[in-house]
């Protein structure tokens, strides 16, 4: 007769959610990198690949070092994230109204969502003609093209956050009496923002990968049009470096994003 005694869990690093020491969560997030990097200088300094497609990783940081030398990197910096930072603050100060009333009301989710997903399936590069048309070669237009490219999937994002509120939250606030503004205040925005913030979280990365994209077409400075002057000139060093550095201002604003939103919403992380 088979033994019916429940069995003891099996402990192990890769058991599903279980939980590992932090020292070992930290160490994990810099082996894979870390073996790339060896594997990059191994591939360079043993000549498998010439240097005009694939620069030494010495050669990158030199670029690199050029830039922030002669004041370039900083002033490229600077430029690119002010427009990073407006052109995703504009989309989210559009996208949250939007994406909330949406997600409570069938009537204006009917009337906007078919357009919006039409819209978000478009792709940017096309739209740089219209934008120069629209809005000149300065900084509105890089803005603009940012905006487009972030705008759409946030709405439709901070809808799904809040349709996923129980409806007997809301039940209970009709039946105390609660308006829909309270209701929309006291039950739905607070229940719904952590997703909220998810959503804030994972579009800005978005709004960092248009960049290049943004800058393209007549900009003076910016990360993206330091990149793309490099292409002309074959300087694979400075594209790689380019291309590194947006992606670690990216992964700079998402641990700013996640670690000021667990502060912001411990009781959330309950049951994780």
């Amino acid at each position: 007769m088979p033994d019916a005694s429940p069995r003891r869990p099996r402990r192990g690093l890769l058991r599903l959610r279980e939980e590992i020491p932090g020292w070992l969560f930290s160490a994990a997030g810099f082996v894979v990198p870390a073996l790339l990097l060896l594997a990059w200088w191994l591939v360079t300094e043993l000549g498998l690949v010439r240097p005009l497609f694939l620069p030494s990783p010495g050669e990158v940081a030199a670029a690199g070092w050029q830039q922030w030398s002669d004041g370039t990197l900083a002033q490229d910096a600077s430029v690119s994230i002010y427009r990073i930072v407006v052109g995703w603050a504009a989309a989210t100060a559009i996208a949250v109204p939007v994406g909330i009333l949406m997600g409570n009301f069938r009537l204006i989710e009917g009337a906007l969502e078919p357009l919006i997903s039409t819209v978000r399936y478009m792709p940017v590069v096309a739209l740089i003609p219209l934008s120069i048309l629209w809005a000149g070669i300065g900084d509105g237009q890089k803005i603009l093209i940012l905006f487009l490219g972030t705008f759409f999937q946030q709405v439709l994002m901070i809808m799904d956050n809040v349709k996923t509120i129980d409806r007997n939250l809301i039940r209970a606030g009709q039946t105390l009496g609660f308006s829909n503004a309270e209701i929309l205040r006291r039950i739905i925005l607070p229940a719904a923002l952590p997703g909220i913030w998810d959503t804030f979280r994972i579009t800005i990365g978005w709004t960092w990968t248009y960049l290049v994209v943004a800058e393209l077409v007549a900009a003076n400075a910016g990360l993206g049009r330091r990149i793309m002057d490099a292409q002309r000139y074959l300087a694979t060093d400075t594209i790689l470096f380019g291309t590194l550095f947006i992606g670690l201002l990216g992964l700079l604003t998402d641990y700013i994003f996640k670690k000021t939103g667990q502060r912001l919403f411990r009781w959330a992380q309950l049951g994780r």
